[in-house]
């Protein structure tokens, strides 16, 4: 296993203000252009006191559509318009949540990771990157013939959910984008107000991520991270008493991310671990594939590529931490951020990498690209 020097991004965007997590907390949002690296349209979306704790998009939820979560106990639903914002937005739910939680949108199974199950295929690019060569010859050498392609078509039709973390910090809301009304709680409460399962002692929901297994025949279900360290798994036909609860972690849960077949996913917390791990519908079992140890404690936050093939993190100690998904195996450690990494995100082409930090900058990253069909 050969070692290259640690890659330089391909790009720096600059001009936020103040630090970026998914953007400026400042409560400014900015568009870029990542081609030419320039900014296309600048828009205030929340009061500058308060900062935006979030801003996300998914095909799920419409072509030029994009959601923005306040500290200012807010979500907005905006429209994208040659380039720019609309000047208001389309949809304001007033949450009341006031927490550092950020939203998500709901994700479903993509074709693509679940193609990727198959062999695998990797370009050997001649790039600087502190990168295991052996992960880039991971395949036969031989063309193979079910190759997937990243970017999987979705429709925005029927509903449109978005997982928050609740006006009761340990609690989730489910709110409908198209109606701006809130259609769950979890813990649902019973009659008289009380609930057959309690979070309150798991302190704060620090992470969520809905998504929709195949198994669920359709129906939302949701991983939320508290500050205990556990992380609980919702059905939403069953509100009041979750799937199952793990505690993986020894500190707060700050960032979870299902793969893109929704069968697993990736967790990071205050610790020094990141977990691996996977779900069993039928058993209703959480597992853990890969426990990761770090030299340094924190991670802010997790992605994983849609064709479920890498997975990266976002540290406090200002790193990048790039990994082999399936074997939890370290690729690259990519070094340019002088602050603490808020956010990590794969391009939906999964060609990019973008990540941000409190030094106001994002950086655009590009390495191991997929195989895709011709």
């Amino acid at each position: 296993m050969s070692k290259r020097p640690p890659p330089d991004p391909v790009a720096v965007l600059r001009g936020h203000r103040a630090s970026v997590s998914d953007v400026s907390s400042d409560g400014e949002l900015r568009i870029w252009d990542a081609v030419q690296h320039r900014t296309i349209s600048s828009s205030w979306v929340h009061s500058a006191a308060h900062g935006v704790v979030c801003v996300a998009a998914s095909p799920l939820i419409g072509d030029n559509k994009l959601v923005s979560q306040g500290r200012d106990g807010t979500v907005k639903y905006w429209d994208i318009k040659d380039g720019g914002l609309s000047r208001s937005p389309s949809l304001t739910i007033k949450t009341n949540s006031y927490h550092f939680c950020k939203l998500s949108l709901m994700k479903k199974p993509c074709a693509s990771a679940r193609e990727a199950e198959g062999p695998k295929h990797y370009h050997d690019m001649d790039f600087k990157g502190t990168v295991d060569a052996e992960m880039m010859s991971d395949s036969s050498g031989k063309a193979q013939e079910n190759l997937i392609e990243c970017s999987d078509v979705a429709h925005a039709e029927g509903p449109k959910y978005v997982a928050i973390a609740g006006e009761q910090s340990s609690e989730v809301e489910i709110w409908d984008l198209n109606t701006a009304e809130r259609i769950a709680q979890l813990p649902q409460k019973c009659i008289g107000g009380s609930s057959n399962y309690c979070t309150k002692s798991r302190g704060m929901c620090m992470a969520v991520q809905a998504f929709l297994p195949s198994e669920s025949q359709g129906f939302l279900n949701v991983l939320s991270g508290y500050e205990d360290g556990t992380m609980v798994w919702w059905d939403i036909r069953n509100p009041g008493v979750p799937i199952t609860s793990v505690k993986f972690h020894l500190e707060p849960i700050l960032s979870i991310c299902i793969d893109g077949s929704c069968s697993g996913g990736i967790s990071g917390a205050a610790d020094n671990k990141v977990l691996i791990f996977s779900l069993d519908n039928p058993m209703g079992s959480c597992i853990v594939k890969k426990e990761i140890c770090l030299e340094r404690p924190g991670i802010s936050g997790t992605s994983v590529r849609l064709d479920s093939k890498i997975a990266a993190t976002a540290g406090w100690d200002h790193r990048i931490r790039i990994f082999n998904y399936r074997k939890g195996s370290a690729l690259a450690i990519l070094k340019y951020h002088r602050a603490m990494c808020n956010a990590v995100s794969f391009s939906p082409d999964c060609k990019l990498i973008a990540s941000s930090s409190e030094d106001s900058t994002v950086a655009l990253w590009e390495l191991y690209p997929p195989h895709c069909r011709t």
